[in-house]
């Protein structure tokens, strides 16, 4: 079987047993996690790679938490960040309660990222964010709000070109080798597991967040997650998405207007 043909019949074998549907997804990254881990498991083919699966089902989460293994940095892309001060906030500020959804939020750096901006322009009191990734483990790590201190230096230099205005330190409390994140932070967040292929929209939110997660989509895919955020969004809500995403060859795109120089998006239909 050529190689293209073997990830094809391993998908659609993968969902019809496990029912985790990778299908859709880009096939340069997705081939490219597979050798990856075919090499880690030391699987000469996708062939073996399922079977060992098959016969121990106790490796699949193991599987699923390396296939979508994520990257991600608190304050990951300063002027973005920057610009949900500038333009965002402000229109946030008119609700009397806040809903924010940070889609594929991995190991919650971003979820964390917008509880401080939203807490340092007084927000975070009236604010509920949703932190939603397809990872069950990820999530889990997320809810602690636990990281390394050797991260910390990056998350610092991030958050002063972001914008920040009390100093990073005066949300964590550093521990032996580790820093977790205010709980008066995380008293505002809600992480929860959600499957962005196949679940459907939980809530209204005035600001969705889906950061570097659609590039792992096909385009097919790309246009159906982009629907469900527009369905989840309230009338004039933002989106916000990854600096090599955008809306503008999706059938969406006479719905949203493009808000400044970053990956903006406002809803207008």
């Amino acid at each position: 079987m050529e190689e293209g043909g073997q990830v094809e019949w391993f998908v659609h074998r993968f969902f019809e047993r496990f029912g985790f549907d990778f299908r859709d997804y880009s096939r340069g990254s997705l081939e490219r996690r597979l050798l990856r881990i075919m090499s880690i498991w030391k699987s000469p083919d996708l062939r073996d790679l399922y079977h060992r699966l098959q016969s121990d089902p106790s490796l699949v989460s193991v599987f699923v938490q390396q296939i979508t293994v994520p990257f991600t940095t608190m304050f990951r892309d300063p002027g973005f960040f920057f610009e949900l001060r500038r333009a965002v906030l402000p229109y946030l500020s008119t609700f009397p309660t806040i809903r924010v959804w940070i889609a594929g939020c991995a190991t919650g750096e971003e979820a964390y990222a917008l509880a401080i901006l939203l807490k340092e322009c007084g927000l975070l009191e009236r604010s509920l964010v949703y932190a939603t990734d397809l990872n069950p483990h990820v999530v889990e790590r997320a809810s602690k709000g636990i990281f390394p201190v050797e991260n910390v230096r990056d998350f610092v230099e991030n958050y002063v070109q972001s914008g920040g205005t009390e100093g990073l330190s005066a949300h964590y409390m550093a521990n032996h080798g580790f820093v977790q994140f205010d709980s008066v932070l995380r008293s505002r967040m809600v992480f929860s597991t959600h499957n962005l292929v196949s679940d459907s929209s939980f809530n209204s939110f005035q600001l969705i967040l889906c950061r570097n997660v659609l590039i792992y989509f096909n385009r097919s895919l790309q246009n159906r997650v982009l629907d469900l955020f527009y369905e989840s969004l309230e009338n004039a809500g933002y989106l916000g998405l990854g600096p090599r995403e955008t809306i503008v060859f999706s059938p969406l795109s006479d719905r949203f207007q493009r808000v400044g120089p970053e990956k903006l998006w406002q809803k207008c239909k």
